[in-house]
């Protein structure tokens, strides 16, 4: 793999800082650039609040001398999906409101950003240093009224600065990029920024929201209800012709359009699909415990049987 080439304002870990103007002597975060297990001796790991025993921790699995087999065997793109699933892991003990499982589910979602930062190191790219130093110079500075004025402003005009210093920093980068010879994956647009892997009514949204702020929107709900009939009209168009692609396109664009309706309602679609499977879930466990209690499975019942009892569990207390 090729490495990227360094600003020539990179830090002593080799990696350079989000913009060319930045501090050259920048202290690394707590000194966390430096090599953590070697400053633990033998036989001496053991649980602590403190941040650099857990680096330690990691430095020591993927040292190649007496490391774990399977950690050293990971890479980015291995470890990918195990971060995303950490994330969903931290928002479903949130939303079930089990604070226990909490502390543990943040724990695992901060191993990921440790064991990211870790590899980068190997590859002489960042480290853990880094990252703490990038988040927090970005929330200094896209917090001026803060950090820097004092100033008393409303929650609609601090949206609108972070909005604006957020394009000044996509700016930067794309400019240090070109600077640096690196191709951008994409042109220039009012869509850029967005991670093309986000979960696709959450990808949907985040496109839908940057297209509206530049006014390529619907006047109002009533028009994106009535997009919503055309669409599920396509839907019975392109069954007719039996087209599997043809059928999974409408589908999307309905899936798409219905996006948008939320959007316009002020609801987070991804949040309601959420809660609609946690309402089935309820609902068809119902179902299973009342025919259990009968001695029957739900490979043994008829639909009307089902169906009854999914009409018993909409009338329970938990709904």
């Amino acid at each position: 793999m090729t490495k990227p080439p360094l600003s020539p304002n990179a830090r002593t870990s080799g990696v350079p800082h989000q913009d060319d103007t930045a501090d050259t002597n920048a202290p690394a975060a707590s000194g966390l650039s430096t090599d953590m297990a070697s400053s633990v001796p033998a036989g001496s790991f053991e649980a602590s609040t403190d941040i650099a025993m857990l680096l330690a921790v990691m430095d020591r699995l993927r040292d190649p001398d007496g490391g774990c087999p399977w950690d050293l065997e990971q890479d980015f793109s291995s470890i990918a999906p195990y971060t995303i699933e950490e994330a969903y892991e931290v928002a479903d003990a949130i939303e079930r409101g089990d604070f226990e499982d909490l502390v543990d589910e943040l724990g695992d979602l901060l191993l990921q950003v440790v064991f990211h930062a870790r590899m980068a190191k190997e590859d002489g790219r960042f480290d853990f240093g880094d990252v703490v130093h990038a988040i927090t110079k970005k929330m200094i500075r896209r917090h001026p009224h803060v950090f820097e004025t004092g100033s008393d402003v409303t929650s609609g005009a601090v949206k609108k600065r972070w909005d604006e210093i957020k394009a000044e920093e996509r700016a930067e980068k794309a400019a240090r990029k070109a600077k640096a010879g690196i191709t951008p994956e994409d042109p220039v647009s009012v869509l850029s920024g967005i991670p093309a892997n986000l979960p696709a009514l959450t990808l949907a949204l985040k496109t839908q929201k940057k297209a509206a702020k530049v006014g390529f929107d619907w006047d109002n709900p009533e028009t994106v209800l009535d997009k919503i009939v055309e669409e599920a009209h396509e839907i019975v168009e392109a069954r007719k012709g039996r087209h599997s692609s043809a059928i999974e396109e409408e589908i999307g664009d309905l899936l798409f359009t219905v996006t948008n309706l939320a959007r316009h309602l002020d609801v987070d679609p991804e949040n309601a699909l959420r809660q609609t499977n946690a309402k089935f879930r309820r609902r068809f466990q119902y179902i299973e415990a009342a025919l259990d209690r009968s001695g029957k499975t739900p490979d043994e019942a008829t639909l009307e049987e089902m169906d009854a009892l999914w009409d018993e569990a909409k009338q329970a207390p938990s709904g």
